[in-house]
């Protein structure tokens, strides 16, 4: 089915600030109306300039920018009726809860009667009913955050900018706000562009997620394209865990010969390497199934257990390969017999790999 005209389209845009080194490279990026986008990758990557010209804060050096097929690369920001949070809220300290939410549409000259009405509507959306009145030196992180929130949503914007909002929060109440502002999104219909560098909080929330890198969209897909399917070597390493293997790919570029082992194990060729090339191999450490008894099926390697790391839901076993090959990462279930009664380190292990799940990659 053929997708509908996006809601925003940057196309060949490109940012420089010193006039020589490329932030963000050639992007082309449809965002779709009502979707969850979350911009993905390290420090540096490109994800918040994109976000920043999107905001209209910084200007493209090329390329143009569309809002429902018209150009909006020059317009300001406060005329692109975007909502936007940051990561250390923007409140105004002088002004009270109600106060705060209520700014965009004091700015906007909505009568005082319908600001209330909307102030109210914004806050219980956001679960604050009642706290108008409060100052935000009185109100915990999350709240504050929250705040932030409807103040973004209040004037009813068809697209809400969120960069880093969580970033400041612990770690349970940053799970607890992901699944309160997925539900939101779901409620509201909005269009949510959410940059991030948890590639756990992209998983959780989006509907797709680009993963950037040096300025580049390196793969646009959902959270489970990502993570089973990912298109190149750095995807592979930046979204969720990998145990990685590090040889030459072999001579029916289907396999890859392991280095200082000896051994090649068999998998899928994902970016079309020849015969004879540096390569990676990586594999979800849950897709790895290990055996205390040499098993009979090929794609198996012998390890010596390391360490043994228990994470409350699950147990990662950490195991010797070779000299030069990384430490290969197990993840068992806590109702596995391994796991139940895991093999004391310096234990000898068998480590089978399916093939496909073992997926090589150019390095």
């Amino acid at each position: 089915m053929a997708l509908s005209e996006p809601l925003v389209r940057f196309s060949g845009i490109q940012k420089t600030y010193d006039g020589s080194t490329l932030v963000v490279r050639d992007l082309n990026l449809d965002i779709q109306s009502g979707e969850f986008l979350s911009l993905l990758g390290p420090s540096g990557s490109g994800k918040t300039t994109t976000l920043m010209m999107l905001a209209g804060f910084e200007s493209p050096t090329a390329g143009d920018i569309l809002l429902n097929g018209r150009q909006i690369t020059g317009t300001p920001p406060h005329k692109r009726n975007f909502g936007m949070v940051f990561q250390n809220y923007a409140l105004f300290p002088h002004m009270n809860v109600a106060q705060n939410v209520a700014y965009p549409l004091t700015v906007r000259d909505v009568p005082k009667a319908e600001q209330e009405q909307r102030v109210k509507k914004a806050l219980d959306m956001v679960r604050l009913s009642g706290m108008g009145d409060r100052l935000p030196a009185r109100l915990s992180g999350g709240q504050q955050q929250r705040v932030a929130l409807a103040r973004a949503l209040v004037f009813n914007p068809q697209l809400v900018l969120m960069d880093e909002p969580l970033g400041a929060l612990d770690k349970q109440l940053r799970e607890h706000m992901q699944i309160e502002l997925k539900e939101l999104h779901h409620q509201l219909g909005v269009t949510f562009v959410y940059v991030t560098h948890d590639q756990g909080e992209a998983l959780t929330m989006s509907d797709r997620v680009a993963v950037f890198n040096e300025g580049i969209i390196q793969q646009l897909a959902d959270a489970q394209s990502l993570y089973e399917t990912p298109s190149n070597r750095f995807v592979a390493g930046f979204v969720g865990d990998s145990t990685v293997l590090r040889g030459t790919l072999g001579q029916d570029a289907s396999s890859i010969h392991l280095t200082g082992l000896g051994v090649s194990l068999r998998g899928l060729n994902i970016n079309q390497s020849t015969s004879g090339a540096k390569v990676e191999a990586c594999v979800r450490p849950e897709r790895i199934a290990l055996s205390l008894d040499a098993p009979s099926p090929s794609n198996c390697l012998t390890a010596q257990v390391v360490d043994i790391v228990y994470y409350g839901d699950h147990v990662r076993l950490l195991c010797k390969l070779g000299p030069e090959q990384p430490q290969a990462v197990v993840k068992l279930a806590l109702i596995h017999p391994c796991a139940q009664h895991p093999p004391e380190p310096g234990s000898t292990v068998y480590l089978a790999f399916p093939p496909e799940y073992t997926r090589i990659y150019a390095v």
